[in-house]
């Protein structure tokens, strides 16, 4: 660490007053939310359950940089908006980064280096990628409080590739080339339970059956009470899944994608919604119905629910009526409006989930070229996720910025100026007295502060 001292300069003056800059403020932090992080740790202890997950082959008596603090530095960067390992060369002197990981700020010994890091997320197997990502079901499992029944949210998002990195395939839709990972979350709470790395093309029924079953089996270990719903578009109303959730008590509302067998089984419900639409003023009319359908590939009928729009649309020859249908499978019961409109609709608040963990936490940013290695960082991810969670968890309802993105939530909360002093038995944190949010600030570290003396 460079340590020498720069000399003061001058500005333009302000109403006439000389304007000085120098580098003599202490030792400051520009990330004093890395204390409601750290408290957030304390409480959920999801870094301490990757890091008991994470292989350690190293000499312990040459160790400087144990496990929890490693994964603690990565995963605190990466909500505080440094999502690269390289920023780890800068943060691994920053003294409240120091104290989210439980080193003194000015006498506790430099963090761990980039290339420190990067042997980190490169260490694991296959294996022990695969034990990393169960830890996180085990985190939600453990956290979570469901009710009699849970709603699972499965969808995958695109994640450009920019290089030469392992799973990476071409997309048409997206005309690039990159990965697709598959996103779990838990409807109640808004929480990830997984989230892993594949290729950028349409998962098989072998694939979504295969994690449904492993995340059923994992989370049922924790809430043995409560019955599963799995909740997805047409990509995931596989018959693999559907006949495993059958036989293993578990219910599903899936999307699926019309046929000229279905459009027959609705063709009455249509007739009569453009009779009803043609005598009416309003611009669109939309109606529901159900009935059991049988695919080919299927071994017995399901229930289809089936929503029917009708409006005007442009033509060749000018307006003309149009039907849109759309359908869904499920084994949940209910009328078909209920089941359409406020169950399976509802899951477009996993879109919102996915763009905070994609879009506010950088996880689209796999530069790894080793898959395995990406798998990892994906799960680093997923856990600063966690981190920001519980910190907005603790914010009062009455708050804004209890419903707030991720991204709002870092620039009131965690960028904050931080002057640390570190004394013989006392460590201080001066925050600004200009703070907008401080009496927030204080209430969620107290908030997150555990109950018990």
């Amino acid at each position: 660490m460079n340590d020498d001292t720069l000399l003061p300069f001058d500005l333009p003056s302000v109403r006439r007053k000389k304007l000085t800059v120098d580098f003599d403020g202490g030792n400051q932090s520009s990330d004093g939310g890395l204390l409601l992080l750290r408290e957030a740790e304390r409480r959920l202890g999801v870094c301490a359950r990757l890091a008991a997950a994470m292989p350690d082959r190293r000499d312990a008596s040459r160790i400087e940089h144990e496990m929890l603090e490693m994964v603690m530095a990565r995963v605190a960067a990466i909500a505080c908006g440094h999502e690269d390992a390289i920023d780890l060369d800068r943060l691994r002197h920053d003294p409240l980064m120091k104290i989210a990981v439980g080193r003194c700020p000015t006498t506790g010994a430099p963090l761990a280096s980039q290339s420190t890091i990067s042997r980190l997320e490169n260490a694991p197997s296959k294996t022990q990628a695969a034990r990393l990502a169960s830890a996180l079901i085990d985190q939600a499992g453990a956290t979570v409080r469901p009710g009699k029944e849970a709603v699972l949210d499965i969808d995958d998002t695109f994640c450009a590739a920019h290089g030469g990195q392992q799973l990476a395939f071409w997309n048409a839709h997206h005309d690039e080339r990159g990965f697709a990972p598959m996103h779990i979350y838990h409807v109640a709470s808004g929480t990830p339970v997984a989230a892993i790395l594949r290729p950028a093309c349409t998962p098989s029924g072998t694939e979504v059956c295969t994690v449904i079953r492993h995340v059923t089996q994992r989370l049922r270990r924790h809430w043995p009470n409560t019955r599963i719903v799995w909740r997805g578009d047409s990509h995931y109303g596989r018959v693999e899944a559907m006949e495993w959730a059958e036989n293993n008590d578990t219910d599903y509302i899936f999307g699926l994608a019309g046929n000229a067998v279905l459009d027959a089984l609705a063709a009455e419900t249509a007739l009569n919604l453009r009779f009803h639409h043609a005598m009416s003023s309003k611009p669109k009319l939309r109606t529901y119905a159900s009935f059991t359908y049988q695919a080919g590939s299927w071994k017995r009928p399901r229930r289809v629910v089936a929503r029917l729009e009708c409006s005007l649309q442009p033509g060749e020859n000018g307006m003309r009526q149009e039907v849109d249908i759309r359908y869904v499978v499920t084994s949940l019961k209910g009328s078909p409006r209920y089941l359409y409109e406020n169950v399976y609709c509802q899951r477009g608040q996993m879109e919102n989930l996915v763009k905070l963990h994609k879009a506010q936490l950088a996880s689209d940013r796999m530069s790894c070229h080793s898959a395995t290695a990406n798998q990892v960082r994906l799960v680093l991810h997923t856990a600063a996720f966690w981190l920001m969670h519980g910190v907005r968890a603790a914010i009062p309802p009455t708050n804004p910025l209890a419903t707030a993105e991720f991204a709002t939530l870092r620039e009131r909360l965690i960028k904050i100026g931080a002057r640390v002093i570190e004394h013989i038995a006392r460590i201080r944190i001066q925050l600004p007295t200009s703070c907008p949010e401080r009496a927030l600030f204080r209430t969620v570290a107290l908030g997150l502060m555990p109950s018990g003396p």
